[in-house]
């Protein structure tokens, strides 16, 4: 055993603050998460009416009590679709995660259809297609619960068109994979929206509510001049008894999700992973709000954050001693060993070649590893390039691109520049990215940014002999940090996507060991592909 000796104080003023600080950014986050929930539930008295449960009533349905949710993309979209910050919602037009269905782990997406009817927004497709990607990756079942308006056309744009082909595609992908689709038809999916019960593998639709055509009776009309209802074009029934788009028709809503309980208690079980006895962290998650300083320049021993997260607070370091800024650990979570690659500042040349050699050692050992996040890139200057650090640098870059086993990144600070990608950031696909509400992002900091272009209008204004105009130069300046930083706080990066969702940090334990089950279990699992794509014939 060496279990870590803890620095901090917990009674100290530097740690009080840290927590207020901290705990004032969970506050806005927990606010997020309400809006959408909250505007739902301000339409019940009409879902009741109609004899429906609300979207998030169908999901508590569905899902095995007492067990865990994971959200998926739960800030997807926040300040996407409108410039007016109290009208935007966190999440979008959809609900979704992981969570437990009949005793299998499964990717879960409900349309919020007391959303803008669930139409489909930039964001909400988004979080779909992570969804999708993920239940591709992980070999999750996925289980959709349908109910839109289609394409959200006031907002449309060709790109977000193309894009949602994706979709479509990722369905037939998951069903040739052998990873089962479960849809259920809870009301209307219009044009393309029907296709997400016809590539599916289930098909559970609700009598007299549930409704699937390519075009709908108003553009029927506009189209073709013929006038049909909405049952005899695309109601469930006719969908059951005449074209066999849908297997199974149900009374209600609470019948067909009973419905699609059973079908996935039909599909195999998910995998068990055994894993070794553990104890937990000596110090306590909870000191994870106070650990952590809000702003990235004030720097701490990323450890302190390890030794909340793992098991027994026991880990050990790897070449300590050398590139002392990159810190990497051997440790356990929930039992399931786990390699750790932190950071206490700038990457420089060792630290760089023993992230290389320490990845290369997990891969070897089939040790999933944890990226911790808080950097502001590699290190510069005449000594750092003389000594390799592009060179190094790409070592690192290479290994963590090419990882073979389960990598997560957790954003728990600074992630500027070439940092972002050596610490494994979105681009380089890791299996999940979980932030800290904390945490910035971006190629530099908006400081730094609008210093460089400066100097460049400068050096360019000298260039000609010319004196530069200081007045133009403190306007571009101020308005390059003004644009840099407003896209760098956490509730930024995460509603354009960059993430997999922000997450309390006294969370990161549990948030971790569900990911790991997860990424574990999809590599457990034994798939039979399907080579027909879907099949229904």
């Amino acid at each position: 055993m060496s279990v870590y000796s803890s620095r901090i104080d917990t009674n100290s003023d530097g740690f009080a603050e840290n927590r207020k600080d901290m705990l004032a950014l969970i506050e806005r986050l927990q606010e997020l998460n309400a809006r959408g929930a909250r505007l739902s539930a301000s339409k019940a008295e009409k879902f009741e009416k109609r004899g429906q449960l609300l979207p998030r009533e169908r999901l508590a349905r569905l899902l095995d009590p007492g067990m865990p949710f994971l959200a998926i993309g739960n800030l997807t979209g926040y300040m996407v679709d409108t410039d007016k910050e109290e009208r935007s919602v966190p999440g979008s037009t959809i609900i979704a995660g992981i969570g437990y269905v009949s005793g299998r782990r499964c990717v879960v997406t409900v349309d919020d259809s007391a959303i803008k009817a669930g139409a489909l927004t930039t964001g909400s497709a988004q979080r779909f297609i992570r969804c999708e990607e993920i239940a591709l990756e992980q070999n999750l079942p996925f289980v959709h619960l349908v109910e839109s308006a289609g394409g959200d056309l006031k907002n449309y744009t060709v790109e977000g068109f193309i894009e949602g082909g994706s979709i479509f595609a990722n369905l037939a992908r998951l069903s040739a994979q052998g990873v089962p689709t479960v849809a259920v038809l809870h009301g209307s999916s219009t044009a393309g929206g029907a296709y997400m019960p016809g590539l599916s593998d289930y098909v559970v639709a609700v009598k007299d509510r549930g409704k699937a055509f390519l075009a709908g009776p108003p553009l029927l009309k506009a189209a073709t001049g013929e006038v049909a209802d909405d049952e005899s074009l695309g109601g469930a029934q006719m969908h059951a008894d005449v074209s066999g788009l849908v297997d199974m028709l149900a009374e209600d809503d609470a019948e067909a999700i009973l419905m699609a309980r059973e079908i996935v208690s039909r599909l195999p079980e998910t995998p068990d992973l055994g894993g070794e006895p553990f104890e937990e962290p000596v110090y306590p998650t909870e000191e994870l709000a106070g650990v952590v300083p809000t702003d990235y320049r004030k720097p701490y021993d990323v450890r302190e954050i390890i030794a909340r997260i793992v098991d027994g607070s026991d880990f050990t370091d790897f070449k300590e001693r050398i590139g002392s800024a990159t810190v990497c650990v051997f440790a356990s979570i929930f039992g399931q060993r786990v390699g750790i690659l932190g950071n206490n500042g700038p990457i420089d040349n060792p630290g760089a070649h023993k992230a290389a050699q320490f990845l290369q050692l997990c891969d070897s050992a089939q040790t999933p590893v944890v990226f911790l996040q808080n950097t502001t890139g590699y290190m510069v200057g005449v000594e750092h390039e003389r000594l390799g650090m592009i060179k190094n640098g790409s070592k690192m870059i290479q290994a963590v691109a090419n990882l073979r086993v389960p990598r997560i990144t957790v954003q728990v600070g600074a992630s500027f520049g070439a940092g972002n990608y050596g610490m494994c950031g979105r681009g380089f696909r890791p299996d999940f990215v979980v932030t800290w509400p904390n945490a910035m992002t971006g190629v530099m900091g908006g400081e730094q940014a609008g210093k460089v272009m400066r100097i460049v209008a400068e050096a360019q204004a000298a260039a000609k002999g010319e004196e530069p105009n200081k007045e133009m130069l403190a306007f571009q300046e101020a308005a390059l940090k003004h644009m840099f930083d407003n896209q760098a706080d956490a509730f930024t990066t995460s509603g354009r996507n960059c993430d997999d969702g922000v997450i309390d940090p006294r969370d990161t334990r549990r948030v971790l060991g569900f990911l790991l089950a997860t990424c574990l279990e999809g590599r457990a699992r034994t798939l039979q592909p399907n080579a027909f794509g879907v099949a229904r014939m």
